[in-house]
């Protein structure tokens, strides 16, 4: 036999044997993969068994763009009259909001503050609770859960529980406090809430999460109705102010008008018969300052009627593609799937811990035949 058959024979001599070591050190270890794998099963089991069963609302809208011509359009036909009247309709420019700030608003605190307190109805509460009384008063963390996969975080929460509770000031022009519990339902309901901007068709798809059904839907409908709410104020926020500044200008005006008439009207009727030149000139100097005043007050009348027109126009409209409904159908948990994921946990870490162990041994052994040749 040549060497080149001796080499290959050996080689495969070796691979065989390799082979039916592993074998041999899997079925050596099989009982302690068995356990494991039992054991992560058995856990799997619990944690499929008491996960909270999770409900999804999703509705889809497309709020309105803010083209100018397309809004004013229904007013073409009070475009001549408008015209007579001094108004331009395409003057005003209105203050676009970019859909990628809309996922910022349902982040931000006065939004989740005030959705906070959205009333719920849940099937074992005989009385509507706010959003923020079952999180921070009724609804329970799973004990089992809690003291298995959250323990790390109930150490860390105890570390913290000594912290200065802090309330909401909710005064003007003061920042904005929370207490614990406060922040703690906070952080749950930015898990639960969320929202999808589709930039390039323009579609936000807002979705809620809840244990159940009717109360998923419940706040869908609530965080549907306060983002549009939000994102209203923010586009119309420019115009609303001019309006409001206009409105007041207006009638501190109107009352001065009245009074100019009433003073010029009062001075012609006690000086009817009279033909002297001092009455003239009187007379000349209130009709003056009424005219005067008359002209400021028609202008702002003007600019009145544009102000409202540009609040309207500024107003977005919001089309409800799919609007919010009761889902008839958990979305999670997924019993089976979790069951199967930790039983290839056990599977594998079984198996890790068999060969860990041989690995270990081998090495034991070699370090010592090294120290005895030294």
């Amino acid at each position: 036999m040549s060497p080149e058959n001796i080499k290959s024979d050996s080689s495969t001599d070796d691979s065989e044997i390799n082979l039916v070591a592993i074998a041999k050190t899997f079925w050596s270890g099989r009982f302690i993969v068995l356990k494991t794998t039992l054991i992560c099963t058995i856990l799997g089991l619990i944690i499929a068994i008491f996960s909270t069963n999770e409900y999804v609302a999703t509705t889809i809208m497309v709020p309105s763009g803010n083209d100018a011509t397309s809004k004013l359009g229904s007013l073409a036909g009070l475009g001549g009259l408008a015209a007579m009247a001094g108004i331009n309709l395409n003057s005003a420019a209105s203050s676009d909001l970019s859909p990628i700030v809309y996922p910022q608003i349902i982040a931000s605190l006065p939004y989740q503050l005030e959705l906070m307190q959205t009333p719920l109805k849940f099937i074992k509460i005989n009385e509507p609770v706010t959003f923020f009384d079952y999180y921070s008063e009724i609804k329970k963390p799973n004990p089992i859960i809690k003291y298995t996969l959250g323990l790390p975080g109930v150490v860390l929460k105890a570390f913290k529980d000594n912290e200065t509770e802090k309330a909401i000031l909710g005064k003007k022009n003061e920042p904005i406090e929370l207490n614990r519990k406060q922040q703690e339902v906070r952080l749950i309901l930015t898990d639960l809430i969320s929202l999808e901007v589709n930039t390039k068709d323009g579609i936000i798809t807002l979705s809620t999460i809840m244990p159940e059904a009717h109360a998923a839907a419940q706040l869908g409908q609530r965080a549907q109705e306060l983002l549009q709410k939000y994102i209203t104020e923010f586009k119309i926020k420019k115009a609303k102010s001019n309006l409001d500044f206009i409105q007041q200008r207006y009638d501190e005006t109107a009352q001065k008008s009245e009074t100019a008439q009433q003073a010029l009207a009062s001075f012609r009727d006690r000086n009817k018969n009279m033909s002297l030149a001092t009455a003239k000139t009187e007379e000349e100097r209130l009709s003056s300052q009424y005219n005067l005043i008359y002209g400021i007050f028609s202008e702002l009348a003007k600019q009145l009627e544009q102000a409202k027109i540009q609040v309207k126009q500024d107003t977005p409209v919001f089309t409800i593609i799919e609007p919010i409904s009761v889902p008839t159908k958990k979305s999670k948990p997924n019993r089976p799937v979790i069951l199967i994921i930790w039983f290839i946990i056990g599977v594998v870490a079984g198996t890790g811990i068999v060969y860990g162990k041989e690995f270990l041994r081998l090495l034991k052994i070699e370090w010592n035949q090294e120290g005895n040749q030294i």
